[in-house]
């Protein structure tokens, strides 16, 4: 895969690359986010020998798990902050780690069962270009899953109330996302947006 860093576009990176040091000790915890992944384990529906695309994974505070479940599939996480992806790789967890900005980098030949895109996706600066460039990466009737511990108004709001670059970063909402989805050949099958989940599942229906 190509592992070009774009460290000078997005101002996210910085932001986020700040935060890095200390992202293990952040909420929401690996704990917290593992527990929600284990309580919507039938939703996610992933499976063993999946290979799966997991979205800004941050310093992998929910990789370990997604390597666990898809064994003897594979775990690629990928996200655009070199000291994030930095912290995530001295944990020793079965998965290849790329810093990797999926708003402008090609992702590569390998192609995925899931993509998963887990408290990520409102830090997009380009959510269009985001969503064709990890369309390019599924496989036929391979699955798009955003997802958030919290529903699109809860989110949205708390960016709303921070400083710096994510201040405007917006989780789409209701039929925002048909259209969003069209343009790339994704089909929504499940939108739960509620106040303790946000949970998108599209199909690539090429």
């Amino acid at each position: 895969m190509n592992n070009k860093k774009n460290c000078g576009i997005d101002p996210r990176i910085v932001f986020f690359d700040n935060l890095a040091e200390n992202w293990d000790n952040e909420e929401p915890s690996s704990e917290t986010m593992t527990a929600c992944l284990n309580q919507h384990s039938s939703l996610l529906d992933i499976k063993s020998g999946d290979d799966l695309l997991e979205v800004g994974c941050g310093t992998g505070k929910t990789t370990s798990w997604l390597a666990q479940k898809v064994s003897p599939g594979t775990v690629t996480a990928v996200d655009f902050s070199p000291a994030m992806i930095a912290q995530a790789q001295q944990k020793n967890i079965d998965a290849e780690f790329l810093c990797l900005d999926v708003c402008s980098e090609e992702l590569g030949s390998k192609s995925f069962d899931a993509i998963l895109c887990f408290h990520c996706f409102p830090h997009f600066r380009n959510q269009a270009a985001a969503l064709q460039n990890l369309v390019r990466s599924l496989k036929p009737s391979g699955r798009l899953i955003v997802m958030h511990i919290a529903g699109s108004k809860k989110i949205n709001g708390f960016h709303a109330n921070l400083d710096g670059p994510v201040h405007h970063d917006i989780l789409p909402e209701g039929d925002d996302w048909i259209l969003l989805l069209g343009q790339v050949g994704l089909d929504r099958i499940r939108l739960i947006d509620r106040e303790d989940l946000f949970f998108l599942e599209a199909v690539h229906h090429a």
